[in-house]
């Protein structure tokens, strides 16, 4: 599949970055926490992948039509998003909340604990062609 030819995409939306709390249930067993697509998240879940011995700061990249949500199971870390004009940093530390997010930020995670499990769960399969895949293909690609 050849690289999309649109230039003229449109930044996404910081202010509809939302976090979201995952249903969890504990006894004296532990605690459950589930999360079903189309329900607890308002997209169906077509790729999940998980993030985990990260030894180095990871992202630098946006999604030009996924939506995620980004889930510390264990460890945390900073997420930043930006838009092209401003960035909001989120930090991620509780397996019972995510951050979720649309398509056309620029996502950064720095300030990884050795501990770090990161879940992801995405509104589309992986395809290289809907990423850009660094910040100046990014500010060029919003560019109006």
């Amino acid at each position: 599949m050849p690289a999309p030819t649109d230039t003229a995409a449109k930044a996404g939306d910081l202010n509809a970055v939302r976090w979201l709390a995952i249903p969890s249930h504990g006894d004296a067993r532990g605690v459950l926490t589930a999360v079903e697509g189309d329900i607890d998240v308002p997209f169906a879940i077509a790729r999940v992948y998980l993030l985990h011995h990260i030894t180095a700061d990871r992202g630098g990249h946006a999604h030009r039509d996924t939506h995620q949500l980004v889930i510390a199971a264990a460890g945390s870390c900073d997420l930043t998003l930006a838009d092209g004009s401003e960035e909001r940093t989120y930090r991620l530390d509780d397996p019972t909340r995510g951050l979720l997010f649309g398509p056309m930020l620029f996502i950064r995670m720095r300030n990884i604990t050795p501990d770090a499990r990161l879940l992801v769960l995405a509104s589309t399969h992986y395809d290289k062609y809907r990423s850009i895949r660094s910040w100046e293909e990014y500010l060029e690609a919003i560019r109006p």
